[in-house]
């Protein structure tokens, strides 16, 4: 007896729990029974297994009546707890491979794997040595511990098996499982959504073969026929007649340029009143003139292209940004364009573009001193359309204001808090975080409203203390927001339409009730990238007959 191996406490008598167990098998039993009245023949083939249970189960009841008169052994309830464990372990893993035969096809390996412990565990039972335990009235520890490591090895295998299938049966498993696929695809899209934002970013600094062409083709023009661009006397007095009506155009595109002058003289009604100041850089300063020479809009118009280099007050020592630009870290950062570091301040990931560089994005705050004999100017982006006549914008009464713009909050949305650091001591002293910010793209300007309140002063100290970039990130409208802070006049909302160049939800009925449609954002109408559905609304203004647009294949899609 010294010799014979110790028998442990008996294990748990079900993995799942008595509680648990008998619900699940009362679940999967009842769709067991449904699928074996729709489908007899399946069954058929399957119903040797729960022949053999009943058949045990007649036998044990039968053998356990018998034992009641047998005198008590110790080991008795040893067997019993046993024999139950085999029995009940053999009835879950019936009930899972009948409950994995319903199942899919990549349900059957399971199907195979518990088929195959049913049979191992109907082996043990059947075995002669181990079913006279039941009957025996003197138990044989040898065979009893025999019959105990075979089914303690047994019971560890269909454990570890059942474990793993609980993930196709175990509803919870399977939430759990989807959450995390649901994570992962998240944390996935995110990721595809920076790497898009990141690409259309690329996309939007680039030049598109087609605009490329046609600056090198005008510039081929003039070169081939200088005569045609010889400017003969002096400027005609028109373009500083404050009685007419100015626009302001900073751009480099030509095509762009030459869309909204079109636009604009299109839809006006006395197109000889209008003058149009185009302003560009030395790159483009003679393809944006040929351009002009060679067609100009119903050859009544007055159109002044001139450079930023032009107006010679433009300095380092005058102007702060561009003292600013020549900074080695500024350049870094705008022109960083690995994604993982061009994609870190997500928020402000649309300004991270080298436009914000150029000198032209900041004439805007130089227009009093630029036109020193208008009273009025209309500023107007390159990447929008003149859809009605404008002249009574020069009409509408400023209330002693410097600037009128469209509003563009609503809600929480477009405030003053969402543009600049109100945590910093400055921002936060001279500022309203729930003002309502404004639209930079059409803007009237008072100029002498504007030279009364020292607008321009007012930016350079702006721009002065935000040289760490601490009181905001990029751009020119937050300094815009400052600078014309509680001297801006609301518009009606018609008269400027913006998020063409963003938003795919603008109506068409609110695109043609609006005076000004702006495609502002990475979506410009001249990229491949913008989209379709309001593209018709800028080709329209393209000249198709100008044969250089031809050579260049701009394609169009002009509206009958």
């Amino acid at each position: 007896m010294a010799n014979t191996r110790r028998l442990p406490s008996s294990p748990s008598p079900s993995f799942f729990g008595r509680r648990s167990f008998l619900s699940a098998f009362a679940v999967i039993f009842l769709l067991f029974t449904v699928f074996a009245t729709s489908s007899r023949d399946d069954s058929n083939s399957h119903t040797g297994s729960e022949e053999l249970v009943s058949d045990i189960s007649g036998q044990e009841t039968h053998l356990m009546r018998r034992l009641t008169s047998v005198t008590s052994d110790p080991l008795r309830s040893k067997v019993d707890s046993l024999f139950k464990q085999a029995t009940e372990h053999l009835s879950i893993a019936n009930t899972y491979a009948s409950y994995a035969r319903i199942s899919k096809l990549e349900m059957m390996k399971e199907v195979r794997i518990f088929t195959e412990q049913a049979r191992a565990f109907t082996e043990l039972l059947n075995k002669p040595r181990y079913r006279a335990l039941l009957t025996a009235s003197k138990i044989n520890r040898n065979d009893l511990n025999s019959f105990y490591l075979e089914l303690t090895d047994l019971i560890k295998v269909s454990r570890e098996h059942m474990a793993e299938a609980r993930a196709y049966f175990d509803n919870q498993l399977r939430a759990q499982k989807l959450n995390d696929t649901i994570s992962s695809v998240t944390d996935q899209l995110a990721k595809a959504k920076k790497q898009g934002s990141f690409a259309s970013l690329m996309a939007a600094k680039s030049i598109p073969k087609s605009l490329h062409c046609l600056s090198t083709r005008l510039m081929e023009e003039r070169i081939s026929n200088p005569s045609k661009f010889v400017d003969y006397g002096d400027p005609p007095p028109e373009l500083e007649d404050p009685e007419l009506y100015h626009y302001a155009i900073f751009s480099d595109n030509v095509l762009a340029a030459s869309v909204v002058v079109n636009s604009a003289v299109a839809n006006a009604r006395e197109p000889e009143k209008h003058v149009f100041h185009v302003v560009t850089d030395k790159m483009n300063f003679w393809a944006m003139k040929a351009w002009f020479t060679l067609r100009p809009p119903n050859n009544v118009t007055h159109i002044e292209v001139k450079t930023v280099e032009d107006y010679t007050f433009l300095n380092s020592s005058y102007v702060p940004v561009l003292k600013q630009l020549k900074s080695a870290d500024l350049l870094k950062f705008y022109f960083e364009n690995q994604m993982e570091n061009a994609t870190k301040d997500a928020r402000n990931m649309k300004f991270r573009n080298p436009k914000y560089l150029s000198m032209l994005n900041h004439l805007r705050f130089y227009l009093a001193q630029m036109y020193p004999n208008l009273h009025r100017i209309l500023f107007l982006d390159d990447d929008i359309v003149v859809q009605k006549d404008l002249t009574a914008l020069w009409e509408i009464d400023m209330d002693g204001k410097v600037n009128a713009a469209v509003e563009t909050c609503f809600g929480s949305f477009h405030r003053y808090s969402q543009y600049m650091n109100f945590s910093h001591p400055l921002v936060k002293e001279r500022f309203d975080p729930k003002a309502c910010a404004w639209a930079y793209g059409m803007n009237l300007f008072d100029l002498d409203a504007w030279r009364k309140e020292k607008c321009t002063e007012e930016y350079h100290y702006w721009q002065t203390q935000n040289e760490n970039r601490l009181l905001w990130k990029l751009g020119t409208l937050p300094p815009g927001l400052m600078t014309f802070y509680k001297t801006t006049k609301p518009l009606d909302k018609s008269w400027h339409v913006l998020g063409l160049g963003y938003n795919p939800n603008i109506s068409h009925e609110k695109i043609k009730s609006a005076a000004v449609i702006h495609y502002n954002g990475n979506m410009k109408p001249w990229l491949d990238l913008g989209m379709k559905k309001y593209k018709k609304y800028w080709t329209k203004y393209i000249d198709s007959d100008m044969e250089l647009i031809r050579a260049c294949n701009i394609i169009m899609k002009r509206k009958q």
